[in-house]
């Protein structure tokens, strides 16, 4: 009972993380799409009153035209709408979700021996400091370099980097992906924390005073959304990651991470400039060459096999590696967890054969069993595995 409700709390906040992120995301993507379509107003009196820009749009079988300011407006409206709410539930739901799943099972998510040896406390403190950390120095980045966009934007890429580098060299590779994905979601909700919305609030606070509205909030804030921005498509994908492990298993899969960031960012300019009427293929045609490339680099490559023939040996040996790799969490009585993980149980008599399949994608071709590689399996099992699937799966024959 304990691992069905901790299942539905799992797919409870993961659903929820995806609506409210989906609500951000679309939000943030809109409005960057609305200040680059905005021109400026043809009516002289709208230019009166500090209209900087505006759009006609149809949209639901209606007419919208949303204008932008390019201060404050004269009067303040009766009802504000404030965009925070998207972004405060997506990194509440998301870090729910991470503490959940990573953070309470830290033993098998974030802690993989052959890459340190770490207890589960310092695996935890150590992911909880990555978040923290990646926010203090991006920010303390931007507070002193916030003036040269150029050097601030080779230093926020330099600093993703190295700590993709050492988050791929700290915690498993599925961790390691996730938590950078993480760090940079904090970064962009803590712009809006501590930076849109309280600008925001001080032009609001500054116009219901009559006085003059200071243009350093909104110039900030343009900045940390623009930031937000080109953030966007890389988290996405280290989000999704955990789901392919082809990728964060690769060797040196911190290159892995990274080139894939680079590719979300070149896809994401390519749109931004698209919407500023500038089309500028070279964007698409390098992130498509980068996808390709990471691609080709990490395909597998053939795994020697043991030379044992036969079917009866074929079978017996994986049966040998499942007793002593697997039936930890997939037995009647396993010895690592409460109960039959997923309700698979290898020791009962030709479970094996039925589950050939899904041991197959688990084990050889997404590598995501053993959780965190715990019961220490090898490439060379892995091969033996995949060389009996391959030959047709086939039991050992029973014997007269």
């Amino acid at each position: 009972m304990e691992a069905y409700l901790f299942d539905w709390a799992n797919l409870l906040l993961r659903w929820l993380h995806v609506i409210v992120a989906i609500a951000w995301i679309g939000s943030s993507f809109y409005f960057v799409w609305l200040d680059n379509h905005l021109t400026p107003p043809t009516d002289e009196q709208l230019r009166q009153q500090g209209v900087g820009g505006e759009l006609w749009a149809v949209h639901g079988g209606g007419f919208y035209n949303p204008q932008k300011y390019l201060g404050a407006p004269p009067r303040l409206p009766e009802h504000l709408h404030w965009f925070y709410w998207e972004s405060y539930s997506t990194w509440l739901s998301g870090f729910s979700l991470f503490t959940l799943v990573y953070l309470f099972n830290a033993r098998t998510y974030l802690i993989d021996p052959s890459v340190a040896s770490l207890t589960p406390t310092i695996a935890v403190a150590a992911a909880l400091g990555f978040l923290a950390l990646g926010w203090v120095v991006y920010d303390l980045m931007c507070r002193l370099f916030g003036k040269n966009e150029r050097l601030l934007s080779a230093l926020i890429i330099g600093y993703v980097i190295a700590a993709a580098w050492g988050a791929c060299h700290l915690f498993s590779g599925r961790a390691a992906f996730l938590i950078i994905g993480a760090m940079i979601a904090t970064i962009m909700s803590a712009n809006v924390f501590f930076w849109i919305i309280p600008g925001q609030r001080k032009v609001v606070a500054a116009m219901k005073a009559g006085q003059p509205v200071d243009p350093v909030h909104g110039q900030r804030g343009k900045q940390r959304s623009v930031h937000n921005t080109y953030f966007t498509l890389p988290v996405l994908f280290a989000m999704l990651s955990n789901h392919y492990s082809m990728t964060y298993s690769a060797s040196n899969n911190w290159v892995v991470l990274v080139l894939m960031m680079v590719a979300g960012v070149l896809v994401r300019q390519f749109f931004i400039l698209r919407h500023k009427g500038k089309t500028q293929p070279i964007y698409p045609v390098l992130a498509l060459t980068i996808l390709a490339g990471v691609a080709a680099w990490i395909a597998p490559k053939p795994v020697a096999t043991s030379a044992t023939t036969g079917t009866i040996n074929q079978f017996a040996e994986v049966q040998h590696i499942v007793q002593a790799r697997c039936i930890q969490c997939h037995s009647s009585h396993p010895s690592l967890i409460d109960s039959p993980a997923k309700g698979l149980m290898f020791d009962q008599p030709g479970m094996i054969e039925a589950k050939s399949q899904l041991i197959y994608q688990q084990v050889v071709q997404q590598k995501m069993m053993p959780l965190g590689n715990l019961t220490n399996i090898t490439d060379e099992e892995r091969a033996v595995i995949a060389h009996w699937v391959e030959s047709g799966a086939a039991p050992a024959p029973v014997q007269p």
